[in-house]
């Protein structure tokens, strides 16, 4: 079973309860991304200015070494919305890292930012997270689940989907 995990896609997908779950039921470790963000991305976002790849490379390193630490699962949910994110993520693990990617609709993803309490990004960062996005491509060790079920339906699928992928 693959045991360093990174939950991904845009805000609102709902990648730190898919985490928090799949980590709970592999009897993993969670880390939530954000957490790692220093202060200055996050007043950045809270502006409602996008991150520049600039902003984000320290960020992304720092992603990666803490995936890479510690005893396996380990579980992070972090945006990784590039291609070459995704890749320095694996790069700073040092270990293989698969990628769960929730992805779904505009409506759905922005009907679930508006609803959300207490967090730093504001609904207006959609457009630009689905802009930056690129598709994880077939030769990436991702797996895409539609995001439009219950979160239980999700962690089930997700921790389904690495049981059958196995490294």
């Amino acid at each position: 079973m693959r045991d360093r995990i990174v939950v991904m896609g845009v805000s609102g997908c709902g990648k730190s309860t898919v985490a928090e779950g799949v980590a709970a039921a592999l009897g993993g470790t969670y880390v939530d991304g954000d957490d790692l963000h220093p202060q200055s991305n996050i007043e950045k976002m809270s502006r409602g200015e996008p991150l520049t790849d600039a902003d984000r490379w320290p960020w992304l390193q720092q992603v990666g070494e803490t995936l890479g630490q510690g005893v396996p699962p380990r579980v992070i949910a972090c945006s990784a919305l590039k291609r070459a994110y995704r890749e320095r993520i694996a790069a700073a693990a040092g270990t293989d890292v698969f990628f769960l990617h929730l992805h779904g609709s505009y409506a759905v993803l922005s009907e679930r930012m508006k609803n959300r309490e207490g967090h730093f990004m504001p609904t207006k960062l959609l457009d630009s997270q689905l802009a930056t996005l690129e598709m994880p491509a077939p030769d990436e060790p991702v797996v895409t689940i539609d995001i439009d079920k219950t979160p239980e339906a999700l962690v089930a699928e997700a921790v389904a989907a690495l049981k059958e992928t196995r490294t």
